[in-house]
């Protein structure tokens, strides 16, 4: 099964975006998007250092959710922050972020959640790949910023991904 599918959630992934892309369902559509969901990852597997290993896959669907919601409050306290509070009174920061993440796809999904969250962008990953910089629009405490993304991104990442 590995060796038609050796990366099956990106099949699924592959199939649903042909049958979006192409704007209207088809029985011949969906064919050839499951014949490109075999082909494509079958002829790029070998390029592929080692997959993701996700220890509970269905937990991306909660921290998914968490996210979305995150996003919908943070854009209206960027909102707020923008509209009503004077420029003098804004705290813009670097900060950095130590990471007990290891993974490349873990710190990638926590990288692309801190940049998604509005008011915050991810930088630079450091070269041994420890910590991350990330600047805050108005960050008045750096401190619970880093233990906010620790706590509230991190851990739950730690244990989607082994």
């Amino acid at each position: 099964m590995k060796r038609f599918f050796p990366h099956p959630y990106l099949s699924v992934l592959m199939v649903v975006i042909w049958l979006l892309l192409v704007n209207d369902f088809r029985w011949g559509s969906l064919v050839f998007g499951m014949i490109l969901a075999v082909l494509i990852p079958a002829l790029i597997a070998p390029y592929w250092p080692r997959s993701g290993a996700l220890r509970a896959p269905m937990r991306c669907l909660s921290y998914c959710g968490m996210v979305i919601g995150d996003i919908v409050v943070a854009n209206i306290e960027v909102a707020r922050i923008v509209l009503f509070k004077p420029r003098a009174e804004l705290k813009p920061a670097w900060i950095v972020i130590p990471l007990e993440l290891r993974s490349p796809e873990a710190i990638a999904m926590l990288s692309g959640t801190i940049t998604l969250t509005p008011g915050t962008v991810s930088c630079d990953l450091s070269e041994c790949g420890h910590a991350l910089l990330v600047h805050c629009l108005h960050a008045p405490d750096p401190d619970s910023v880093v233990t906010e993304i620790k706590t509230r991104y991190e851990a739950r990442l730690k244990e989607i991904f082994t």
